[in-house]
């Protein structure tokens, strides 16, 4: 039985030879945001938007919660694929980084099925249960602060419906979840979060070796 491959970058560039379906929009975004401190780091990899993109398609979202902006190429991949009524409620600590992406929003022609919200995220999905929005999301992204994950994906449990999907993003962590002199607070949170996926049998759990860990978590129906 074959084991993981190991990408070398000659692979992944093959990969996105054949696979990747990236226009100029996209492009530009990541391209811009690669400029910026740590932003090559941050944002999602450019194959990783995509299977966002097809992963809403798939699972017919017509709602999706995104917990993590940041300049919003992700954001950009699962709008696009909404329905045209379909909406998108994003959420950032800032709005420095999310106002880089508006405009290529605008550009794609999204940017009316996207609400972004500002402030710390546990608050804003607070808020979204108790205005009534529990068991109302298609699919949810978590990508936000990884000290917070284990919150970000109770929180996330609830307003998710029942066979919903949340895909949760850095589930490796750059190799720290089993490095064991990393003991910070993120990787401790990433390490809690991968602890508390394997246990909870309210899901169904694949953790995918792509990009720096993702792991899908799909909601039991009742």
């Amino acid at each position: 039985m074959a084991d993981q491959l190991n990408i070398t970058p000659h692979l992944l560039d093959y990969v996105r030879e054949f696979s990747l379906r990236e226009d100029d929009i996209l492009r530009e975004l990541r391209a811009e945001t690669g400029e910026l401190p740590g932003g090559q780091a941050m944002q999602v990899p450019a194959e990783e938007g995509q299977l966002l993109a097809l992963l809403v398609g798939v699972t017919r979202a017509s709602t999706v919660l995104e917990i993590g902006t940041f300049t919003g190429y992700s954001t950009l991949c699962m709008a696009r694929a909404l329905p045209p009524r379909g909406r998108l409620v994003t959420c950032d600590i800032s709005a420095r980084w999310p106002e880089i992406g508006a405009g290529h929003w605008k550009r794609a022609g999204v940017a009316d099925r996207i609400e972004l919200r500002i402030g710390e995220a546990v608050e804003t999905l607070a808020e979204l249960i108790a205005a009534g929005g529990q068991e109302s999301y298609d699919l949810i992204f978590i990508d936000a602060d990884k000290a917070n994950y284990p919150r970000y994906y109770e929180l996330s449990l609830s307003l998710i419906r029942p066979g919903g999907l949340i895909v949760v993003d850095n589930t490796l962590f750059f190799g720290r979840v089993v490095d064991p002199t990393a003991s910070d607070a993120d990787t401790a949170g990433v390490r809690e979060l991968n602890a508390l996926l394997r246990d909870d049998d309210r899901v169904e759990i694949s953790m995918l070796p792509m990009a720096d860990g993702i792991t899908l978590a799909r909601r039991r129906s009742r």
